[in-house]
């Protein structure tokens, strides 16, 4: 079993906050955020000591369309620099790009770009791709992490064989990525653990990205810190798909370091993400943590929820159904 960091009341310099409001909040209403709605979050980021802010996806316009999609879920560099210009900040400024959906030779080097930091997202069978792109990005000059997404779907021994293989890669950071919002803190300890014997080895840092289908996210993202985790997700009021995601101000609060601010986010979400939710549907509901019970794509609760359909034993049946 692996051992603490230290204690919970330290300060560990290692920790970085990672903002994915923008991006996985953009899940939500297809990336439709305003320009000053980003500034107003970019601002409060950079006011609150937060290390990286996700401001979107690198998606191809070939792939997606611009009438249906916002600009946050293409990225292009005009857009970003709109908002943070030449970002002489110490915040650093994120991508996410899916296998599948990102064209690399689309993505310019880092020397003409603002970004810091391309995530890859992927799953299990896409490695191969992510890896080109991992390697694409690095090669520019970007950070880069891989997000490994539905990993409770997937065997010990498959898991293993991926995270040996991205050792092997040039990849800053690997991600344990709780999609479903499935996982239990002694689960997330038992991975922070896999992950990390392979990640030490190679001088790479581990990161978590929760889901709050169980309203785990914000525990769980503790139990990863607690035993060893660099990285860790969060998303203003949860902002994100589905159930949402850990609360940049449950972290921001509970951290010890004097650089992480609380006060810049509470104005934030009193400004914005008050009359966001009047707009706006997320959050922990019965679907969603049907789902996570089951382990299972949040997907026929967010139709669910968007139908109003409130026959949760009949939806219950339906998935168990579905799926024993």
């Amino acid at each position: 079993m692996i051992e603490k960091e230290g204690s919970i009341l330290s300060v560990r310099e290692d920790l970085k906050v990672f903002d994915c409001t923008i991006r996985d909040g953009g899940l939500v209403n297809n990336y439709h955020f305003t320009d000053a709605f980003v500034k107003a979050h970019y601002d409060m980021c950079v006011a609150a000591g937060v290390d990286y802010m996700e401001i979107g996806k690198n998606v191809s316009p070939t792939v997606m369309s611009e009438d249906e999609y916002g600009c946050w879920n293409f990225c292009k560099e005009e857009d970003i620099r709109k908002i943070v210009g030449e970002n002489n900040t110490n915040l650093k400024i994120a991508t996410m790009s899916d296998v599948g959906r990102t064209i690399k030779e689309e993505i310019p080097h880092s020397d003409d770009s603002v970004v810091d930091m391309i995530r890859v997202a992927t799953y299990i069978h896409q490695l191969p791709e992510a890896i080109e792109l991992i390697e694409d990005f690095h090669a520019k000059g970007y950070e880069t992490t891989c997000n490994i997404m539905a990993i409770s779907k997937s065997f010990d021994d498959e898991l293993d064989q991926v995270l040996a293989t991205l050792s092997k890669t040039n990849v800053d950071v690997i991600y344990i990525a709780d999609s479903f919002g499935s996982f239990y803190p002694e689960q997330i300890n038992k991975l922070t653990d896999k992950y990390l014997s392979v990640a030490k080895e190679t001088g790479k840092k581990v990161g978590i990205h929760a889901h709050n289908n169980l309203q785990l996210a914000y525990a769980n993202t503790l139990e990863a810190m607690i035993y060893g985790t660099s990285f860790l997700d969060v998303t203003v009021s949860g902002l994100g798909r589905g159930a949402g995601n850990c609360a940049m101000e449950l972290l921001l609060g509970f951290l010890k370091n004097p650089k992480y601010k609380l006060l810049p986010v509470l104005k934030f979400i009193e400004e914005y993400i008050v009359p966001l939710e009047k707009e706006l549907d997320w959050g922990s509901s019965v679907p969603y943590i049907i789902t996570g019970h089951l382990n299972e794509h949040p997907r026929p609760a967010m139709k669910a929820r968007d139908t109003g359909d409130t026959n949760y034993v009949k939806f219950y049946d339906k998935l168990t159904e579905e799926y024993s």
